[in-house]
């Protein structure tokens, strides 16, 4: 079988990276993949994408265009929308393609339109990154039990502080006309497996879990003084980690909820450190009563593990999440990993056997948490062990490649 891959990007986010992991996973399992993006970043002449000025105009310009007509909704929320509006070009050409399947990761930024989808014709897999494809514009929602995307997006149930045109319901008006065929999902969590099996879009469709694989013989423990030396990294201060890209911008990643529970802990753990990678010091960094090293952003997979390793504790403090895969790293360098107990962070951790999962979104509770995990030498060394073990069990390539086939051959049995 020989699928091929579609994301945006082969490097520039977290479902970028994922899906350029699994790409590389197929190759060294024997699977003939191949992987086409629409802003390519890396030179390698193994991934398919044009890094000409005219192409990352022409791709600027479709984005700056749809970003004007996301301005005529008004939401109540902050959470980042995709309209999926303007026609690619791409339909013909990817139904010639010489493939047995296109395999979707995440499409949006105007790479693919909502009808474009629709017309093309050999089998699909999709694996869902966010939950863009059974949302309207969001790529991340409420998901209480009158979320919208599980009753159908209508007049009635749109959100009483939102303004403008209903984009949202616009937008998922135009996935319930364009897609007909149902598509092989694979979920990374089980809890956005749970989601798409809900919704009012595709609950009919197949769904299977399959988490993101890691390269387990790159993300591996290093020896703690080791890493910390080369990484200049105090030796014996407890340290907790943060890390996302663009770091505290997303609210969604819950950086705000982070820095409370660090300035609760640094009352009750004065010896205790913060580390954060995904961003630079900012002008003005916050005074939590303990000190924080910025590490900026780490540009490849050796320089994160000697991070995980040189730390004590991740910490996830993520409102809505998938499968962060800062917490897959950081288990498989042997790194605890402290979350709230939402979304898909319960794929991540083991709660009590290779980190905590705290009450939503409790900062007594993670700081309890962080805590629980660093007041013990013996606990915190029984910890790594085991996240290292769940990280081979589920994570190792081997172990995701065998189960993606499995997902190709139904998908093209079904044709």
């Amino acid at each position: 079988m020989n699928p091929l891959h579609l994301t945006f990007s082969d490097g520039s986010g977290g479902a970028d990276r994922a899906a350029l992991r699994l790409h590389q996973a197929m190759l060294q399992q024997g699977v003939a993949s191949r992987m086409q993006v629409a802003l390519k970043e890396r030179n390698d002449p193994a991934i398919e994408g044009s890094r000409s000025e005219w192409q990352r105009s022409m791709l600027f310009n479709r984005s700056r265009v749809a970003s004007v007509g996301l301005r005529l909704q008004r939401p109540a929320d902050h959470n980042p929308r995709s309209l999926a509006l303007l026609p690619s070009g791409r339909v013909h050409r990817l139904n010639r393609e010489h493939a047995d399947l296109l395999h979707f990761h995440w499409i949006c930024g105007e790479m693919l339109s909502v009808e474009d989808i629709g017309r093309l014709r050999k089998p699909l897999v999709w694996t869902l990154h966010d939950m863009w494809p059974f949302c309207g514009a969001e790529h991340y929602a409420t998901d209480g039990p009158e979320a919208r995307w599980r009753h159908g997006y209508t007049t009635a149930n749109r959100p009483a502080a939102q303004r403008g045109l209903d984009l949202d319901r616009w937008v998922w008006q135009r996935k319930q006309r364009a897609w007909r065929r149902p598509i092989h999902l694979v979920a990374p969590s089980q809890w956005m497996a749970d989601c798409a099996r809900a919704s009012a879009l595709m609950h009919d469709w197949p769904v299977r879990v399959i988490p993101n694989p890691l390269a387990l013989n790159a993300f591996r423990p290093v020896p703690q003084p080791l890493a910390r030396q080369l990484l200049n990294l105090p030796p014996d201060q407890p340290l907790v980690l943060f890390g996302a890209i663009g770091g505290g911008q997303d609210q969604r990643k819950g950086w705000d909820l982070l820095q409370a529970t660090l300035a609760q802990l640094a009352g009750t753990m004065p010896n205790v450190a913060g580390v954060i990678f995904g961003q630079t010091q900012p002008p003005a960094p916050p005074r939590l009563g303990l000190p924080l090293y910025w590490m900026g952003h780490m540009h490849d997979d050796l320089s994160l593990a000697l991070l995980y390793s040189a730390c004590d504790v991740m910490v996830v403090p993520s409102r809505l999440d998938n499968l962060p895969q800062t917490g897959t790293e950081a288990q498989a360098c042997g790194c605890p990993v402290v979350a709230f107990n939402v979304g898909g962070l319960p794929s991540v951790v083991e709660h009590q056997q290779t980190g905590y999962l705290a009450q939503p979104f409790a900062i007594d509770d993670l700081a309890a948490g962080i805590a629980w995990v660093l007041e013990s030498a013996e606990r915190q060394q029984r910890l790594a062990a085991q996240a290292r073990a769940r990280a081979e069990r589920l994570w190792a390539p081997e172990v995701v490649v065998a189960q993606y086939r499995e997902v190709y051959q139904r998908a093209l049995g079904a044709g």
